[in-house]
């Protein structure tokens, strides 16, 4: 059984990855409603928050629990005096991001940037633990695998990164210098699990698309759970089908094209009233293609949300595909286990929200 401080995650829990400008609150809420175990938040610059800004990056529901959130920076001052800030939220966890690859942030040495400054990365986040331990919360790490192919230290780095007090670590199956290309390599991710000096849970993330992966990478490298990125992305159903496929062995069907209209025009809306329609109305382009992956002839239909900047045009949109749909792909519905709740079933009319 799996902890992180007081917090029980079971034998084996799946994450929503933290995503900028994916994992706010709307979509968190989304995932959890489809058996997403532990929510992070988006990341958070430490000097923003000193700062006083992008504080509502941390906002999060009592039903989101456990929720960590998520900073990043490079200075270990404004590190710690963040933590303390966000600390008044009452995560469940802070959670340090040495991972990002991002040359922005790893040009001021935050994100994944650390890790070519092993000391400063130890340094850092046994600042934030202190800080945190009195406090009664719990930090953890996510990280990489090391800064390019010939410098992977992931697993010394994971011992002494426990050796000053994170709770859990997290780790990308790749190095800095691949970004998000080529395939994760699970095999050091393995060792650090293997490590019998390791005793704090391990979390693995790369590359975990299917509910198949995600029992392949229990099975192979023994994690303590993985965490899904990418292919969330329009996507929460792929935590239910996670689910039903390490409880049963057998994979569910695809939701229905009704289910995705359904849950997508719900997601817009949730996105309109956190952030307002212009900002929701960029951002769920972001969702559009995992929503509708797979679906014959949708592509045209694709198109034109892309192009859309209302909830009305996207309901359109949708709806005249729908009508339009015969043969295999009638409206059905869905095959899925897990019943929608109120909060994500109808949408309601575009009417008031323009």
């Amino acid at each position: 059984m799996a902890k992180i401080g007081n917090t029980d995650l079971g034998d084996f829990s799946l994450w929503l990855a933290p995503m900028e400008a994916v994992t706010d609150p709307p979509f968190r809420s989304l995932c959890k409603t489809y058996g997403a175990d532990v929510l992070v938040s988006e990341f958070v610059s430490s000097d923003a928050i000193v700062r006083q800004k992008s504080l509502s990056k941390m906002d999060f529901s009592p039903k989101e629990r456990p929720t960590g959130i998520q900073i990043f920076g490079h200075d270990e001052k404004s590190m710690r005096e963040a933590a303390e800030i966000a600390a008044r939220w009452k995560p469940d966890f802070i959670d340090l991001n040495w991972g990002c690859p991002v040359r922005k942030i790893v040009s001021k040495g935050a994100g994944s940037g650390i890790l070519q400054d092993i000391p400063k990365m130890i340094r850092i986040t046994a600042a934030v633990v202190d800080a945190m331990r009195e406090r009664g919360i719990p930090v953890t790490v996510k990280t990489r695998l090391g800064w390019d192919e010939s410098d992977k230290p992931i697993v010394e780095v994971a011992e002494r990164l426990q050796d000053v007090g994170i709770a859990a670590i997290s780790i990308h199956g790749r190095t800095r210098s691949q970004l998000y290309a080529g395939q994760a390599d699970w095999t050091l991710i393995g060792e650090v699990k293997a490590n019998p000096r390791m005793h704090i849970p391990v979390f693995g993330n790369g590359d975990v698309d299917s509910a198949a992966k995600a029992a392949l990478m229990r099975e192979r490298y023994g994690v303590d759970g993985v965490l899904i990125g990418r292919a969330a992305i329009g996507n929460p159903w792929i935590f239910a089908q996670c689910k039903q496929f390490l409880a049963t062995g057998t994979e569910s069907a695809s939701p229905s094209f009704k289910e995705r209209r359904q849950v997508c025009l719900e997601l817009f809306q949730k996105e309109i009233e956190a952030k307002g329609e212009r900002v929701a109305a960029q951002e769920m382009k972001i969702h559009y293609p995992g929503f509708f992956k797979g679906i014959p002839h949708f592509k045209p239909a694709k198109m034109q949300l892309m192009l859309c900047s209302t909830f009305a045009q996207a309901q359109e949109i949708l709806e005249d595909f729908e009508t339009g749909m015969t043969g295999n792909c009638q409206t059905e519905n869905s095959p899925l286990s897990i019943p929608m709740p109120d909060s994500f079933s109808k949408p309601k009319s575009a009417q008031g929200l323009m």
